[in-house]
């Protein structure tokens, strides 16, 4: 349980209200934040901190990055919103920005991380009846076990974790659910000739920065194509330079079907994301089939472009890959016993803790936050490493020498 020791009067206000007029849909870390920047986060007592989550990854460029927020000013004083009843000047720049970075012919813009996961899963569909030929309402897509693509009933609904279905159902069918890392598994959903689509996620974060075999990606995206079948490549936390490459699926040279963005698409200023395809599938969806009131709005689209040329001239992939390297390094020379696990690629990374009281892992990111670092669990007993891309050496060192002395605490 969490003890009162290292909690301050001010904090525990904040605490307590959120507790009386919040949902109780998340457990957080004891520790209210109201400023950023960089690296760093800093609570209402002013006490700072390295942020070793970076929102999830949405904060891939540094916290508050200035060229980012200098974007979001200027177009927040002339035009935040026309919906998508008319059209304005940035979304059509956009457009052709985000395509040619990523070499797609068309995006669909839309806002949050799961509104991007249910419109690919639209366009498979769609695809699979107009350009396929499959059977009305036979249309299958695969996925993968231990998978987390959001929270809304439809991707629950093919969700392997029992939180996430408890009492929610009844679910939504279509989906059959295979074995991640598995290229025999994938092989014999494949035979399936109602299969329209696999989603996957280059590395599966939620599940704890499981990191796939070389050569599961590109082997199951030659499958699909054999099978005339859709891959989805879920890059809403892979993507973006997080892994060491712009895109999780550059590593295998993989080009997806259907790519999906999102999180550190704004620098980490306000829900953005993207579905990019080519013509044959996004062009299936025609006018009032698929929409959102704020995708695509021009304040979004401004702040995207921004944050998307902030990742090439900072050369943030290319920093990634080196302190991820270090870090994993570093980690596996501390030689802890009460650390089983080391994986991960770039500055996605991830340790289990191995330890006889199940509580260890919060536990020792109890530790870490009042030693200045700020990390979470997932799943009990893993803990996420994925600080802001643009973290140098010597702050690396410093984060380090932070969690060597947590480890010892839990020893």
């Amino acid at each position: 349980m969490i003890g009162t020791s290292h909690i301050s009067a001010l904090t525990q206000k904040y605490l307590d209200q959120e507790e009386r007029f919040g949902a109780h849909n998340y457990h957080p870390l004891p520790v209210v934040l109201n400023r950023a920047s960089g690296v760093f986060v800093w609570d209402v007592d002013d006490k700072k901190y390295y942020d070793f989550l970076s929102a999830y990854s949405a904060v891939n460029h540094g916290h508050c990055h200035p060229k980012i927020i200098a974007a979001f000013i200027e177009q927040a004083q002339k035009l935040t919103l026309t919906s998508r009843a008319f059209h304005n000047d940035v979304m059509a720049e956009y457009t052709e920005y985000i395509t040619s970075y990523f070499g797609y012919d068309k995006v669909l813009p839309m806002n949050t991380g799961v509104e991007a996961v249910e419109t690919a899963l639209k366009l498979a569909r769609k695809w699979a009846y107009e350009v396929k030929g499959v059977e009305e309402n036979k249309a299958k897509i695969l996925v993968c076990a231990q998978n987390f693509h959001g929270r809304t009933l439809n991707v629950v609904s093919f969700s392997t974790d029992p939180s996430a279905k408890n009492n929610f159902g009844p679910f939504t069918p279509g989906y059959e659910v295979v074995e991640y890392n598995n290229i025999a598994a994938l092989q014999a959903a494949l035979q399936d000739k109602n299969v329209a689509a696999f989603l996957a996620e280059p590395i599966q974060g939620e599940a704890g920065v499981v990191v796939p075999d070389e050569g599961y990606l590109s082997t199951a995206a030659a499958m699909c194509r054999e099978a005339n079948v859709l891959f989805i490549a879920d890059e809403i936390q892979t993507g973006l330079a997080r892994t060491g490459k712009m895109l999780a699926c550059d590593h295998e040279n993989v080009r997806p079907d259907i790519l999906i963005l999102g999180k550190a698409l704004s620098g980490g200023t306000m829900p953005v994301s993207a579905v990019l395809a080519d013509d044959e599938i996004m062009l299936t969806i025609r006018p009032g089939e698929h929409g959102s009131t704020y995708g695509g709005n021009p304040l979004a689209c401004k702040v995207a472009i921004t944050a998307l040329q902030v990742l090439k001239d900072e050369k943030l992939a290319e920093n990634a890959a080196i302190q991820g390297e270090y870090l994993r390094s570093k980690l596996k020379a501390l030689n802890n016993p009460h650390v089983s696990i080391i994986r991960g690629k770039g500055l996605l990374n991830a340790i289990v803790i191995d330890h006889v009281n199940k509580d260890a892992a919060w536990d020792l990111c109890l530790h870490l936050k009042d030693n200045g670092l700020l990390a979470k669990p997932t799943h009990g007993d893993k803990i996420r490493f994925a600080p802001p891309l643009v973290i140098t050496r010597e702050e690396m060192d410093d984060c380090i020498s932070i969690i060597s002395k947590s480890l010892q605490a839990i020893s």
